[in-house]
């Protein structure tokens, strides 16, 4: 089926001549395009034809309201429905009992049990629910003495115990019967078309309670059609940007086989990039090692599959980092204007040569941008196409580096919104091309604002020291940014200046 129209579709793997059919047989008489995925033929000035759908890279296809927020919004008015009950009726301190109602709803909401899930039973939410239900009474006992003033009495805190567990109860059998009626059921691509991958298939296409419908499979490796297989094979790894254009997929399964670990790691990656509810098959998940209840864990029928949480730094929380960085770098520059102007007096009464050295180094998505410090070289020194950690600097310049003080100017780069206070460290657009052809998720360090600080560099990684340790600390602070990294690694950059200046330390030129 066509997951947007409803119509039956063939899938076609490869160029548009000879391409194998990876697609049950077709009902005799029935009707529906013949969907191609993978290359397509040149066009007549010789240029590949786009994918229809495609985006270009890092410009993911916008998430619309879908089955999803509607069974959010089913959930919300069951919730508010049981406390409404709860919290009306005679007695005292009734602004209090709509302060309790929505701390519930809140705790909720924090408990995650708003979010997207495949199993919808009350027995495994039951704790929670209760849970929250209590943690909503502490601020109030704090806040309010007695707490009877408050109007949560006996009657209505066991109302409230009862009510929301029965409402959700029935919310859930709704929503799996929307499921189960196709109106709530999503579009789903599975990655590997092992017998995990389709066990996870056949259970899919045979219970819809879960709301996901298999639309096809991918492996690693294009192989022909195997009539056997529950769901078409759409094509291989490499098409699997293409497909999930063309099939407006919004859902990706990953079940382990032959895919070595890299590769996953770039497809969850991607799965970020788009904005996909992405799950992935625990590997030992007979052993159970992860564990029922966290959360972040659902089930097929007995098969587990984790959620892999969206990408910690999203719209507006770089919004928020955007504000911070325009704060703190304008106050920064204002408090050492005076410095700035000895440093540069110094670098011009040393040689008569420029004061500040500028250079084409590469941002967030691989942007040039041109990057500004005090110059600490000579000025006849190549710094665009010469790696090395022979130290050069001029008298001026080795205390410069020493002290960090020759990254000064890079708060105007922040000012500009090329650089963040904090993020991966810029470099040359030569050593990018050559490092992102050897070291694997080099790229992907590029999906935040570039720093005039990084996680990488307070660990020592700076000068000459290893570009794969550095891309492994770099995508480490992409995945689990947040204010507090950031103020943290500020915090360890002042404590490093501070050791640097000390005597028998010199620093080292990125």
């Amino acid at each position: 089926m066509d997951p947007r129209g409803g119509r039956d579709v063939d899938v076609r793997i490869g160029g548009s001549q000879g391409g194998s059919t990876a697609h049950r047989p077709r009902p005799a008489g029935a009707r529906g395009p013949v969907r191609h995925i993978g290359p397509r033929a040149a066009s007549p000035d010789g240029r590949p034809r786009r994918t229809r759908g495609a985006r270009p890279h890092g410009h993911p296809r916008p998430v619309l309201p879908g089955a999803g927020a509607r069974e959010r919004l089913v959930l919300l008015l069951a919730d508010v429905t049981a406390l409404v009950l709860a919290v009306t009726g005679p007695g005292p301190g009734g602004p209090w009992r709509g302060v309790y109602a929505s701390g519930v709803l809140a705790a909720l909401a924090a408990a995650g049990l708003y979010r997207p899930r495949l199993t919808l039973r009350i027995l495994d939410d039951l704790p929670t629910l209760l849970a929250c239900l209590a943690v909503a009474v502490v601020p109030l006992a704090l806040a309010v003495e007695p707490l009877p003033v408050t109007g949560l009495t006996l009657r209505t805190v066991v109302t409230a115990a009862v009510a929301l567990p029965l409402l959700r109860w029935v919310a859930y059998g709704l929503v799996r019967r929307l499921r189960r009626s196709g109106r709530h059921s999503q579009p789903v691509v599975i990655v590997g078309a092992g017998g995990l991958g389709c066990d996870i298939a056949r259970l899919l296409a045979e219970r819809p309670e879960h709301g996901l419908s298999p639309v096809g499979l991918v492996d690693t490796l294009p192989r022909p059609a195997d009539p056997d297989l529950p769901a078409p094979l759409l094509g291989s790894l490499d098409e699997l940007d293409a497909i999930l254009d063309e099939l407006a997929v919004r859902h990706l399964i990953i079940a382990f086989g032959p895919v070595p670990e890299s590769r996953i790691v770039g497809l969850v990656r991607m799965a970020m990039r788009r904005r996909l509810e992405l799950y992935v098959v625990p590997r030992f998940f007979d052993l159970a090692v992860t564990p029922l209840g966290n959360g972040r864990v659902d089930e097929v029928w007995g098969i587990p599959l984790c959620r892999v949480p969206r990408a910690a730094v999203r719209s507006r929380a770089l919004v928020v980092k955007r504000a911070v960085d325009v704060c703190a770098a304008g106050a920064a520059l204002l408090l050492t204007a005076p410095l700035q102007g000895l440093i540069a007096l110094a670098i011009r009464a040393e040689d008569g040569g420029p004061v500040l050295f500028r250079q084409e180094r590469l941002g967030r998505h691989g942007h040039p941008i041109e990057v500004l410090k005090f110059r600490s070289m000579p000025v006849e020194h190549d710094g665009d196409t010469v790696w090395s950690a022979e130290d050069r600097s001029t008298r001026v310049g080795r205390w410069l580096r020493r002290t960090s003080l020759d990254e000064l100017p890079q708060l105007w780069n922040v000012l500009r919104g090329d650089m963040s206070l904090v993020g991966p460290r810029p470099e040359r657009p030569l050593f990018v091309d050559s490092f992102d052809r050897r070291i694997p998720g080099y790229d992907d360090r590029h999906r935040l604002p570039v720093g005039v600080t990084g996680w990488a560099q307070v660990n020592g990684l700076r000068g000459d020291t290893s570009i794969p340790e550095r891309a492994r600390f770099d995508n480490f602070y992409v995945e689990h940014w947040s204010l507090w990294f950031d103020m943290k690694i500020l915090f360890a950059t002042a404590a490093a200046v501070l050791r640097d200046v000390l005597p028998g330390r010199r620093g080292a030129e990125d």
